[in-house]
């Protein structure tokens, strides 16, 4: 069960101390049906007023935040020598992958957060001084709206999570080149839709292209087996919800499952996880079933029986997401 670390939950609460819930919920339901319609990408910016800003932060940024650590930590175990110094985060919102790279990689020293909507560079400034991490707590935030290639730093570390889907399908391509270059290790995340996989597909074909190597989810750089059109590849994370959340989502459960598809990719040949667990584990008495990506057959079953002693209890154990067989302790 993902939770948002102390600080920024503290940090969350402080800033929508003051915020009428039933206000909140009206525009976290004006916010969720523009995410389930689709966004015009002649519209003006999604967060354009402060109540858009409160509503995307107390419906938003949890999720976002579980969805993009999941994504970064299952990076991080195939790059047990990356260490980044330098971040980028491009559309970040009120800054969720800022806070879930410095959660991943304390390394990171210095951060840039580009962001169109002054009212969200506003509500992230204020949460990042919150922060314990120096590298959120002092993160420069700029003002930048995508319109073609990303001007940005070079970075060790370049994140953008769902921000694709709000570009005009002209402008995505040449923002991913831009994303791609001078940078260590670029991570792309999306909705788990199948237009989320759609958009998440087409970076990874050309990031291949630009000469990056994927480090997850997929265990190889060769066409993307999952047959379009009829299936997607996507992964869960599944978070508390605090009492506000329920309140406006209204919602009755305690947790919820952020679904989303993600791509991370960097220079140079590096170690790959033999496979990957692409579905959620069907778990029954003796048996455990794992849907797979892999390396040397594309998509796979493996059934794994309680006959095979140790392979089965990591079996018991293993998560939709995760690497299969599991990685040595220490990583690749």
């Amino acid at each position: 069960m993902a939770e948002l670390p102390g600080d920024l939950s503290a940090a969350l609460d402080e800033a929508l101390s003051g915020a009428d819930p039933a206000a909140l919920s009206r525009s976290v339901q004006k916010l969720i049906h523009r995410y389930r319609d689709g966004f015009d990408p002649a519209e003006r910016m999604v967060l354009a007023s402060a109540a858009d800003v409160a509503a995307y932060a107390a419906y938003r940024m949890p999720a976002t935040y579980a969805a993009v650590v999941a994504a970064l930590e299952r990076s991080a175990e195939l790059l047990p020598g990356f260490s980044p110094r330098t971040h980028v985060d491009v559309g970040a919102g009120t800054g969720a992958a800022v806070w879930a790279a410095a959660e991943v990689w304390p390394s990171i020293a210095e951060t840039t957060v580009l962001e169109q909507a002054p009212e969200a560079i506003s509500f992230g400034r204020r949460l990042a001084g919150r922060a314990d991490s120096p590298a959120v707590r002092d993160a420069r935030w700029r003002r930048t709206v995508i319109a073609g290639p990303v001007r940005r730093p070079a970075a060790d570390l370049v994140t953008m999570a769902y921000v694709l889907g709000e570009l005009p399908p002209q402008v995505r391509a040449d923002a991913v080149r831009s994303l791609a270059a001078g940078s260590g290790l670029v991570v792309l995340v999306e909705p788990g839709t199948p237009a989320g996989y759609e958009r998440i597909a087409a970076a990874r074909d050309l990031l291949i292209e630009l000469g990056l190597s994927v480090v997850a989810p997929c265990p190889h750089d060769r066409a993307c087996p999952v047959p379009r059109g009829q299936d997607w590849c996507h992964f869960a994370e599944r978070l508390n919800r605090t009492a506000l959340h329920r309140r406006i989502k209204v919602g009755t459960l305690g947790f919820e499952d952020e679904k989303f598809c993600y791509v991370a990719a960097a220079r140079g040949a590096r170690a790959r996880a033999a496979g990957r667990v692409v579905r959620r584990p069907v778990r029954r008495k003796g048996l455990v079933s794992l849907r797979l990506c892999t390396e040397a057959d594309g998509m796979a079953d493996a059934t794994v029986s309680k006959r095979q002693g140790e392979a089965y209890r990591a079996a018991r154990k293993t998560e939709w997401g995760a690497p299969w067989p599991p990685l040595p302790r220490g990583g690749s």
